[in-house]
């Protein structure tokens, strides 16, 4: 007991370590919310620099990072409509109208919290389950992961606005964006119209800052004339009553991303995806509506995808499988540094994962001191004129976009995608549903072939078996009562219930 309390408090103790992770929070925050520069860019360019170091040392600033990272896309998805990663695509559905109301300083300050009560039910979890819910990630199958999929798309509903046909429309087309390249199976080139510098398919971050940055830009140029709102920044920290009345959706939330953070492959983004459903189906009555400024679908999603930080550390460290690219790179970093991710990492060198959860602890307190502070200088950032905003957000795409690979191709394909998005907004088709499909095309396809190839391809063994396993009858019960909720037979269901 007294080692684990002080493998528990060794970055606390060490100056250095304390160091580190600070920095390391500072740091990821703001690389964070520059759109193309990612935190998984950023731990594997630290790899070179930290191999000769010791291993608390590497760890410490990464796991900085990470923290810092996930939370730092918020900023600009908030004030700029342009998601710093794909985790906080959905905080900009409801964070940027509050900033266009005035309210970036509050938003900001809530998200902050709420991202800081995530982390810690995520580090509370991992600490205390992690064992269990490695086995549980462990028993998903590939139809089960198809299930997710399936799952996730019908989260078109939820993201497509006031019309149901232009989110399929929307998804689909994501779907097909995600799908060009190589194909993974026969590595035949798929939707790629005979271009060779397609075949590595086209970066999901490409799409996603052309149909959040230069779309928004361009779509801004109708409103030139009209003057920036001034924003509310004298009240940051949010009351006390304000958190306690959005926690127990934080809490529902946070179990959400730590649930999905720990199924290797996924990640904070699609976390926040089903988060920000969970809260619009089950927030009856929310003082504006979602998608117009509801702070709850600022805290859904915030806490979700913090949460799935500590849900991505169980598989890594119990069964020394990535919950998400982050920790893909984490893990080739303990290689590098001769440890065996795995089930015998907590048996041979219990300390790692034991400072790793303190260490989480302590880049969550930091990420709470460094989120607080720099707001006022950052909210200004929405009250600069169009004439002068609209340029720099452009050349912040494209040093973004080429930041990514080095390469003008994928810039040429960023301002394609503005200029569709531009459109597709101007027809009133939300972009939510483009990304979500662009995230979950891949997944599905390749979670379907798999799960086909292990029946040999017999299409009664492959709907037999999504009844046949308890895990995937529980996923399959779920989409269907979705389905059944999305139709007008949940009002003849409902009227026959209270009949009786």
């Amino acid at each position: 007991m007294s080692d684990t309390i002080s493998y528990l408090l060794m970055a606390w103790l060490d100056p250095g370590l304390f160091g580190l992770t600070a920095l390391g929070v500072l740091a990821g925050i703001y690389i964070g919310a520059i759109p193309g520069l990612s935190v998984t860019m950023a731990v594997s360019i630290l790899i070179s620099f930290t191999f000769s170091w010791d291993i608390n040392n590497a760890l410490a600033l990464m796991v900085g990072i990470y923290v810092g990272g996930v939370y730092g896309g918020s900023r600009t998805a908030i004030l700029l409509n342009i998601p710093g990663a794909p985790s906080a695509v959905t905080t900009a559905f409801d964070g940027y109208p509050l900033a266009q109301k005035g309210e970036a300083g509050r938003a900001i300050g809530l998200s902050t919290v709420m991202s800081v009560i995530g982390g810690m039910i995520g580090v509370a979890v991992l600490a205390g389950t992690a064992p269990h819910l490695a086995d549980l990630a462990l028993q998903f199958a590939p139809r089960d992961y198809f299930l997710i999929a399936i799952m996730g798309l019908l989260l078109v509903s939820t993201l497509s606005g006031k019309s149901l046909a232009r989110g399929i429309f929307s998804v689909a087309l994501g779907a097909a964006i995600g799908l060009v390249g190589m194909d993974m199976v026969t590595a035949q080139p798929r939707l790629t119209m005979g271009s060779m510098e397609l075949l590595g398919g086209i970066h999901y971050v490409v799409v996603m800052i052309g149909l959040f940055g230069v779309a928004e830009a361009f779509y801004q140029l109708h409103n030139m004339a009209k003057v920036p709102v001034k924003q509310k920044v004298d009240k940051i920290v949010p009351p006390l009553s304000m958190v306690l009345k959005f926690l127990p959706l934080s809490i529902r939330t946070s179990v959400i991303g730590v649930v999905v953070g720990a199924l290797p492959g996924t990640g904070g983004d699609i976390a926040s995806l089903f988060a920000y459903d969970h809260a619009k189906r089950t927030v009856k009555n929310p003082e504006v509506p979602f998608g117009e400024g509801a702070y709850e679908g600022l805290v859904a999603p915030e806490t979700a995808n913090n949460a799935a930080v500590g849900g991505a550390y169980v598989p890594m460290l119990t069964l020394g499988m990535p919950g998400d690219a982050v920790t893909a790179v984490i893990i080739g970093a303990l290689v590098i540094h001769g440890l065996n991710p795995g089930p015998m990492l907590m048996i041979e060198t219990p300390h790692i994962f034991w400072f790793t959860v303190g260490n989480l602890v302590l880049a969550n307190i930091f990420l709470l001191i460094f989120g607080l502070t720099g707001i006022k200088i950052f909210s200004k950032i929405v009250e600069v004129p169009k004439a002068i905003m609209i340029p720099l957000i452009l050349v912040l795409c494209v040093v973004g976009t080429y930041s990514l690979n080095s390469n003008m191709t994928e810039v040429y394909w960023m301002l394609g995608f503005g200029i569709l998005g531009y459109w597709l907004k101007v027809f009133g088709f939300q972009m939510g549903p483009i990304i979500l499909g662009v995230i979950l095309g891949p997944l599905l396809d390749e979670s379907y072939r798999q799960a086909m190839s292990s029946v040999g391809d017999n299409s009664m063994a492959f709907l037999g078996g999504l009844f046949a396993n308890p895990l995937s009858l529980v996923l399959s019960s779920v989409i269907i009562l979705v389905l059944l909720g999305n139709t007008p037979l949940k009002g003849w269901i409902l009227a026959r219930f209270r009949r009786d």
